[in-house]
């Protein structure tokens, strides 16, 4: 016998209905609690920022996940589901900074590190009362009576843990690098926060200068830039070997200069020039030049001098690129083998340092005008057009980023790229393609990880280093951390409390903690371990 269903059924209603019949009968708990002692089938789900409300992304990530759990807890698995909350980083900071209207870390230090921080602490957990009630209403099973905050002690304590381990393995290194560098957050970011979801069309100015041969009267090299404002920290040219250049007359200024032969009517009609030889660019290595302004001018030896770097191309710019290492990952590298010093006259919030006085206090961006209308003046510039091209913005403020070469500190990852690889074999993705197309492609590619950050409200880093000998030690937990300061009662491991405990150093100087946070990529990552306070508490269920 067939009953008669209601077309104009609310389907709204209905759902109130069952989640009221879930609430009122504890069904989520009953369910767990009928599994209690079966094998467990693990779950794990990557927290979220309670800084905002859901949006579409998450409830559809978030009702997909409700599935897996639900299939194996009918098929006799015990599924734990605690929520979780992504409590640290910059989108926590930036949230406290718009409310208190800063506009840069100064703003930061001169309110006070302790006071920031436990702003950025009020704040975090902001919106939790919406999150569950939305979460419950999109039909979703989980716990968030017995949540994990990445914010508290236990997790941070595991997140040390999990870095001590990588420590311990040599793999956690201090360097001068260049990263993805945002001047409003005043931080480096990892490559992947500059992946390609954050690039905008954007235009700049376009600009070609010359560079003086030194030795010769007549004679300049050309160079092509969209950023006029690392041109002040030129510190060498790069040619290819196998690239033809030609020495061109260029009959409107009674001058010759170089460039390479594909790219010469990138600067001249037919008629206004003459070529006079050809050269490969191997004939130009080692060639010095005068550089466009005197602040680091004969500093050295080494510097603007042409060297050779094999991703110099003819596609644009006249065939020589200029390097200016501390705003370049491949002038970094190249500049490397040539010992080219690197020129980093740019400080934290993207203004020009005293090293460049004629332009000191500006934007590095505002100052690309003043930079350009100087160089006209000096004759050295021979073309000025704009651009629009696809550039990276900072996905938290929207800023455009800039490379720049900062203090770091990295794990490597080329040692254990093989193990990761060789894991990931083991993995049943779903969908396949991903298991050798987007992760696989990831691990192959992956660069060094930049950990540090220049910031406040984080993991601090657990690193101390004496200000004496330079030695390094890193903690591992707090009970490590009393063992070497001497302090019995710690109940915050956040920076406004660690950065006032010392270590004393076996040469009998003082040991302070390094002044970087952590990624809070790295503190979601640790989730595994941290959300069970892993090592330190159920260890034998964890293993």
């Amino acid at each position: 016998m067939f009953k008669e269903v209601d077309a104009k059924v609310n389907f709204p209603k209905l759902e109130e209905e069952v989640l009221r019949f879930w609430k009122e009968n504890d069904i989520f708990k009953k369910s767990l609690e009928q599994r209690k002692g079966k094998k467990e089938y693990v779950f794990y789900d990557g927290p979220p920022f309670a800084t905002g409300v859901p949006h579409y992304g998450h409830l559809v990530g978030g009702t997909l996940k409700d599935v897996i759990p639900r299939y194996w807890t009918m098929k006799g698995k015990y599924v734990s589901r605690r929520f979780g909350w992504d409590c640290h980083g910059l989108p926590v900071e930036y949230e406290v900074e718009k409310e208190l209207k800063f506009d840069s870390k100064k703003d930061i230090e001169a309110f006070g590190i302790d006071k920031f921080n436990e702003s950025c602490r009020s704040i975090v957990l902001k919106y939790v009362d919406e999150w569950e009630k939305i979460v419950d209403r999109s039909g979703r099973w989980v716990d968030f009576e017995n949540d994990y905050k990445t914010m508290d002690l236990d997790y941070m304590e595991s997140v040390w843990w999990v870095f001590k381990s990588i420590w311990d393995k040599g793999l956690i290194k201090r360097g001068y690098r260049v990263n993805p560098f945002c001047t409003r957050c005043s931080t480096p970011l990892s490559k992947h926060e500059a992946g390609t979801d954050c690039y905008k069309d954007v235009q700049d100015p376009s600009v070609t200068v010359v560079f003086k041969v030194k030795g010769q009267e007549n004679l300049y090299l050309t160079a092509w830039t969209t950023t006029p404002w690392t041109l002040p920290s030129n510190a060498a040219l790069a040619v290819k070997n196998t690239i033809e250049y030609a020495y061109v007359k260029d009959n409107a200024n009674n001058r010759v200069i170089i460039i390479a032969v594909d790219r010469i009517h990138h600067i001249f009609k037919e008629g206004e020039f003459e070529i006079l030889k050809t050269v490969k660019g191997s004939e130009l290595v080692g060639m010095k030049y005068e550089p466009l302004f005197d602040y680091y001018k004969d500093m050295n030896e080494f510097i603007h001098t042409v060297i050779e770097a094999d991703y110099v191309s003819t596609e644009d710019g006249t065939g020589i690129v200029h390097q200016a290492p501390a705003f370049g990952q491949e002038d970094f590298e190249a500049g490397k083998k040539y010992h080219i010093p690197v020129l980093n006259p740019v400080d934290d919030m993207g203004l020009f340092n005293s090293e460049v006085p004629d332009y000191q206090g500006q934007n590095i961006k505002a100052a690309d005008k003043h930079i350009i209308k100087d160089l006209k003046a000096a004759g050295k510039l021979i073309k000025h057009d704009t651009v629009q091209h696809s550039y990276p913005h900072c996905w938290r403020c929207d800023t455009p980023l800039i490379q720049k070469a900062t203090d770091s500190w990295v794990m490597e990852i080329e040692p254990v790229k093989k193990d990761m690889i060789k894991n990931n074999e083991q993995i049943n993705w779903i969908p396949d393609n991903i298991k050798y197309g987007r992760f696989g492609n990831l691990l192959e590619q992956m660069p060094e990880w930049h950990l540090s950050r220049n910031r406040y409200w984080g993991s601090p880093l657990p690193i101390w280093v004496c200000e004496k000998c330079g030695m390094t030690e890193c903690v591992g937990s707090v009970q490590e951390l009393k063992d070497r300061t001497g302090i019995n009662e710690i109940a915050d491991i956040h920076k406004h409390f660690v950065d006032k405990m010392t270590m004393k150093c076996s040469c009998g100087g003082v040991m302070k903690r390094t002044p970087e946070v952590l990624d809070c990529w790295f503190e979601s990552g640790s989730k595994p371990y941290a959300q069970n306070h892993y090592p330190f508490r159920d260890k034998e269920r964890f293993e």
